[in-house]
């Protein structure tokens, strides 16, 4: 295992992606962001202070739980309740999905299914913390924290302090226990 980004490296990329964000969208007065839950939950709620810090206005937050929108899941295992909670309406917003990591899309897909049964936002974005390459869908970040090419045996694990206790990312050779 091997530490990829430190606290300050994450922390860097996000005020980053918050600059980005608040550029591409003209300030920040449609935009609202929707964390993937887990971890793109805890990072959206980052960007949402870094945004303020910014632009000294809170903008809308949400978690999405995409389970139930999973192709890797079938009926039998697929849990019935959902941890979605959008407390907006998406009607005139600009929503940026919020997720730690990208690799082959499915999870973005099904992000993308779940936001659609919700409402029709005007423009839907894609912010990621690493994106590690790999898409079996065709699907890419509108804001990326760092690009990290790796092998398909590699996993790229991001941890936020809510979760883990602390704050980076690592890169394990193997699957993640």
């Amino acid at each position: 295992m091997s530490r990829l980004l430190t606290d300050q490296d994450v922390l860097r990329a996000l005020r980053r992606i918050a600059h980005e964000i608040i550029e591409r969208n003209r300030g920040v007065d449609s935009v609202a962001l929707v964390g993937i839950r887990t971890r793109g939950v805890h990072l959206a709620q980052m960007l949402s202070d870094v945004i303020e810090q910014f632009e000294g206005k809170a903008v809308p937050l949400g978690e999405l739980d995409v389970t139930a929108h999973r192709d890797d899941l079938d009926e039998t295992t697929r849990p019935g309740t959902i941890d979605t909670v959008i407390p907006f309406d998406l009607e005139g917003k600009s929503v940026v999905l919020v997720d730690d990591v990208l690799y082959t899309g499915r999870t973005v897909r099904a992000a993308l299914d779940a936001i659609s049964e919700i409402g029709r936002a005007d423009k839907i974005e894609l912010a990621v913390l690493i994106d590690r390459g790999h898409r079996e869908l065709p699907v890419r970040a509108d804001y990326v924290g760092k690009n990290i090419p790796t092998s398909n045996d590699e996993r790229v694990s991001v941890h936020v302090p809510q979760v883990d206790g602390d704050i980076g990312v690592w890169l394990h050779n193997g699957a993640l226990v």
